[in-house]
């Protein structure tokens, strides 16, 4: 297999996220052919259609560095039953101006994590609708909804044996799915 690399998109800005700490240990537990990277999203300014003649730097630099990856895997709390907005944000800056969408033809794969038992599906779902906009083959089994996380930690990665059993899967069968879907 070739290796592709993969952008992680981290949907929470707080210190301690439990999405960022799944990121890491799917990060760690990913095939040797994914290279994955976390791409920050807390530095962008808010969209603004007035600035897409002349965007700020920070939108470019962000821009240029999506298309430098092969594929994207996202990883999302759930605000008020959608994603928080600073992932909208980061969706929103990658994408234009209209036509001209960093994220197109990537494939991705999306994980939700919640505290609670319902897992973040809101959000899950409410995402795979704007990537269906942006042209983003999402992978569609497994699905990754991982509630109760909220105690399965040991420093920055997961040490629950079920939920770790569960991730390797994941992150085994998206491999699977870049490599069939990367350009």
């Amino acid at each position: 297999m070739t290796t592709r690399k993969i952008a992680v998109i981290v949907g929470s800005l707080r210190k301690e996220s439990f999405s960022r700490k799944v990121a890491k240990t799917l990060m760690l537990l990913a095939p040797s052919q994914l290279e994955m990277e976390i791409v920050e999203i807390g530095n962008l300014p808010l969209y603004n259609q007035d600035d897409d003649d002349n965007p700020p730097a920070v939108y470019t630099e962000f821009r240029d560095t999506i298309r430098k990856f092969d594929g994207v895997l996202w990883v999302t709390p759930e605000y008020n039953r959608s994603v928080p907005g600073v992932l909208k944000n980061a969706i929103d800056v990658g994408s234009r101006p209209y036509g001209q969408s960093a994220w197109s033809g990537k494939p991705c794969g999306v994980v939700s994590v919640s505290p609670g038992a319902i897992a973040a599906f809101g959000a899950n779902h409410h995402l795979r609708q704007s990537l269906v906009f942006l042209n983003m083959p999402a992978m569609q089994q497994p699905e990754a909804y991982v509630g109760n996380i909220g105690n399965q930690f040991d420093g920055d990665t997961v040490n629950n044996a079920s939920t770790k059993k569960f991730l390797q899967g994941f992150v085994d069968a998206f491999a699977t799915w870049v490599e069939r879907h990367a350009d």
